[in-house]
């Protein structure tokens, strides 16, 4: 009676992380608009990183997270740090806020994971309503940058540390997943 009781538990909460898992943004890239404006292109290409770091963290364990090629590289969880960081600097600009530099508050891992999809989400529905580009600046204390600089730098630098991500997984035992289309932005069947 005990097993049962222990694989019927088992078995709920395996079925209670799946759904939860479903909720979070990005687990397939939302559908493309019918037309191009630079809002509507910004917003994908966020979209873009959201589904990429939706993927790449997707199951990822202590292994994984602890994992550090050599001395001086990064764990697979500072890289996941810096990209948290990074999502924070790319929906300030969208929300007009500037970046403030601060210690962040002890989280766990799915949390930290969590606020990241939430942030590039927040990031990429506030571009795909955007008109006018130039309002949506990087500030940092008393320096503003224009919005070209979130593309090349932190839109595309979270991007290139997703792939670490999924390198430094890779290495530690526990592949992406191979059903993943970045191509399509969906599970392929």
């Amino acid at each position: 009676m005990k097993k049962v009781t222990v694989l019927l538990t088992l078995m709920f909460a395996s079925f209670v992380m799946a759904q939860n898992e479903e909720k979070l943004p990005y687990y397939q890239i939302p559908d493309y608009p019918e037309t191009y404006t630079a809002g509507a292109v910004a917003a994908r290409m966020i979209d873009g990183l959201g589904f990429r770091y939706y993927w790449a963290t997707q199951g990822l364990t202590d292994k994984d997270l602890n994992y550090k090629p050599s001395e001086s590289g990064r764990t697979s969880a500072e890289t996941i740090d810096h990209i948290f960081g990074l999502s924070k600097v790319i929906v300030n600009a969208t929300l007009n806020k500037p970046n403030i530099r601060g210690e962040n508050p002890e989280m766990t891992f799915e949390e930290k994971r969590r606020l990241t999809l939430n942030n590039i989400k927040t990031a990429a529905d506030i571009m795909r309503k955007a008109d006018d580009m130039s309002q949506y600046k990087i500030v940092f204390g008393e320096k503003e940058y224009p919005f070209w600089n979130n593309i090349n730098g932190p839109i595309a630098d979270a991007i290139w540390h997703c792939g670490q991500v999924v390198m430094l997984r890779r290495a530690s035992g526990n592949p992406f997943n191979s059903k993943v289309s970045v191509f399509n932005g969906k599970l392929r069947e």
